[in-house]
C-alpha cells in the first residue's frame, strides 16, 4: 500500500495539471498550443524598433579571405609571412591597407576595420555558419540567419521583401533555421552582371494572365485559404498566405519592380561601380536598400587560395576595391550611409605563413571584417593581430559580439529570445557584448 500511497500522492499534482490542460482544451487550446503559449510567456522579450541603421548590405567573401593581402598587411614580418604585396597609406594617418585596395584606401575615413575577429572553426561550413548566424553549429538545432531574424522582427517595407539574396541564397546557413519559412530570403535567380540580360524571376505576370485574371486568382486563393484556416490552424497555411500576399504586393507594385531594374541606372554610374559581378551586385544592393529592402546579402569572388595567392588576389581584389569604394561613396553622396550599414565578412582568414604552393590555408584564430555606415565610427581600426597576423593582440572580437553589434545598430536587442521547436526559447545571440567603442555616440 505504501507504493500505492506514493502513486496516489504524485497523482494529485498530475490530476491538477491534467485538469489545467482540460480547461485549456475547453478554451480551444490544444496541448501543443498550450505548451507553445507557456514557452512564449517564459521568453525574454524586447521590442525591436528601427535603429540608426535602417538597412544592411552584407557582402560575403566565400572561401576565407586573406587578411594579410587585404585589410591587415604585415610589412615588417619575414617574407614568408608578409606575402607578395606591399602596404599603402590610406586617407587616415596610421592606417594602411594592402596595395590592391587603392580605392578603398581613399574612403578609409568612412569605415571601421576589425582586425581581431576570431573563432575556432577551420572548416568552411562551420565558419560560414558562425558568420551568418552568430552561433557555432549545433547538431540539435538550426539557427536563423541575420536576414531571417531581421525579417522576423521588422517584416516588409514598401511592398519589398525584407531580405534579398543576390544572386541566390549563398548557403544553407543564410536561411530561416528554426523560424518559419515565411522569413526566408527572396532570391533573384539571376545575376545582375549576366551578359545575356538580367531578369528577376517571379516579378512579372505569367504569359496569358492579365491584371483582371490576376486579381480573380488572388480572390479565389484567399477564399480557399480562409476555408482551410477555419478547418485547421496550421503554421504552414499562415506561412503560405504570407508568401502569397507578399508576392502579390511585389508583382502589383511598379515601385517594387523598379527597385530591381538596373536599366534605370545611368551608364556612367555602372562604369563607376564596374560592369562585373562585384560592381553590378553592389549597384543593385544600393537600389534595393534605397527602395526599402532591409537586408541585402550578396557574395563575390572565390577566396579559398591554397595555391598561388598572388594570382588569386590579383583576380579578386581590384573589382571588389572599385565596387565597394563606389558603394560607400554613392551611399554617402545620396545621404544614405548614415542609415545603411555595410558589412564585409568571410568565414575565416588564412594562415600566417605562405605554404609550399605559394598559398595560405584556413585560419580562424584571427581575421578581419569591415563595417561602414549605420552609426559605426569611420576612420578607425578596432583590435589588432600580432606581428605575424597569427593571433589577436588587442581587443579580440568573437562572433557573438560582432553579431550583437550589428543587431544593436539595426534596433534589435540580441538578448531577446525567439521560440524554437520544442518549444524552446533561444536568444537571438547567446553571449558576447555590443562593441560600444566602434559606435558613434549619437547612436
Amino acid at each position: 500500500m505504501k507504493g500505492c500511497k506514493g502513486f496516489y500522492q504524485s497523482g494529485l499534482a498530475n490530476r491538477r495539471e491534467f485538469m489545467q490542460v482540460g480547461f485549456a482544451g475547453g478554451l480551444g487550446l490544444a496541448l501543443p498550443e498550450l505548451l507553445k503559449t507557456e514557452a512564449l510567456g517564459a521568453t525574454k522579450y524586447y521590442e525591436s524598433k528601427e535603429g540608426v541603421a535602417k538597412s544592411l548590405i552584407h557582402i560575403y567573401l566565400p572561401g576565407g579571405c586573406a587578411h594579410q593581402e587585404t585589410w591587415d598587411p604585415k610589412p615588417y614580418a619575414p617574407a614568408e609571412y608578409r606575402g607578395p604585396y606591399k602596404p599603402i597609406k590610406t586617407n587616415v594617418p596610421g592606417i594602411e591597407f594592402s596595395e590592391n585596395m587603392k580605392n578603398l584606401a581613399k574612403v578609409a575615413d568612412k569605415m571601421c576595420v576589425i582586425r581581431s575577429m576570431n573563432h575556432g572553426e577551420a572548416a568552411h561550413e562551420r565558419g560560414t555558419h558562425n558568420m551568418f548566424t552568430g552561433y557555432r553549429p549545433s547538431p540539435a538545432i538550426k539557427f536563423p540567419s541575420f536576414g531571417s531574424v531581421i525579417s522576423h522582427e521588422f517584416g516588409p517595407r514598401k511592398n519589398l521583401p525584407p531580405y534579398v539574396c543576390v544572386p541566390n541564397q549563398p548557403n544553407e546557413f543564410a536561411g530561416t533555421g528554426y523560424l518559419s519559412s515565411m522569413y526566408g530570403p527572396f532570391a533573384l535567380g539571376s545575376d545582375p552582371a549576366a551578359d545575356t540580360g538580367f531578369k528577376v524571376r517571379d516579378l512579372t505576370l505569367p504569359g496569358g494572365v492579365d491584371a483582371k485574371r490576376f486579381e480573380r486568382r488572388r480572390t479565389l486563393l484567399e477564399t480557399v485559404d480562409s476555408h482551410f484556416r477555419n478547418m485547421e490552424k496550421a503554421d504552414e497555411i499562415d506561412a503560405m498566405d504570407t508568401f502569397y500576399q507578399r508576392a502579390y504586393g511585389l508583382i502589383s507594385s511598379p515601385e517594387a519592380r523598379d527597385a530591381f531594374d538596373l536599366t534605370k541606372e545611368d551608364a556612367k554610374v555602372k562604369e563607376r561601380y564596374g560592369k562585373n559581378q562585384a560592381g553590378m551586385r553592389m549597384l543593385l544592393a544600393r537600389r534595393l536598400v534605397e527602395s526599402g529592402v532591409r537586408l541585402v546579402t550578396m557574395t563575390y569572388g572565390g577566396w579559398d587560395m591554397h595555391d598561388r595567392i598572388k594570382d588569386g588576389i590579383a583576380r579578386n581584389v581590384p573589382s571588389l576595391d572599385q565596387a565597394l569604394a563606389t558603394l560607400i561613396t554613392d551611399l554617402d553622396e545620396r545621404g544614405l550611409l548614415d542609415s545603411t550599414m555595410i558589412m564585409v565578412s568571410s568565414e575565416f582568414g588564412r594562415t600566417p605563413k605562405i605554404n609550399k604552393t605559394d598559398g595560405r590555408d584556413h585560419w580562424p584564430r584571427v581575421f578581419s571584417t569591415m563595417l561602414a555606415g549605420g552609426g559605426i565610427k569611420g576612420g578607425m581600426v578596432y583590435g589588432s593581430s600580432d606581428s605575424l597576423a597569427a593571433e589577436p593582440d588587442e581587443n579580440p572580437v568573437d562572433v557573438q559580439s560582432f553579431a550583437k553589434t550589428v543587431y544593436h545598430q539595426l534596433g534589435i536587442n540580441a538578448d531577446k529570445e525567439l521560440v524554437a521547436p520544442g518549444p524552446r526559447p533561444m536568444e537571438i545571440v547567446d553571449g558576447g557584448n555590443v562593441i560600444t567603442d566602434i559606435i558613434e555616440k549619437s547612436s
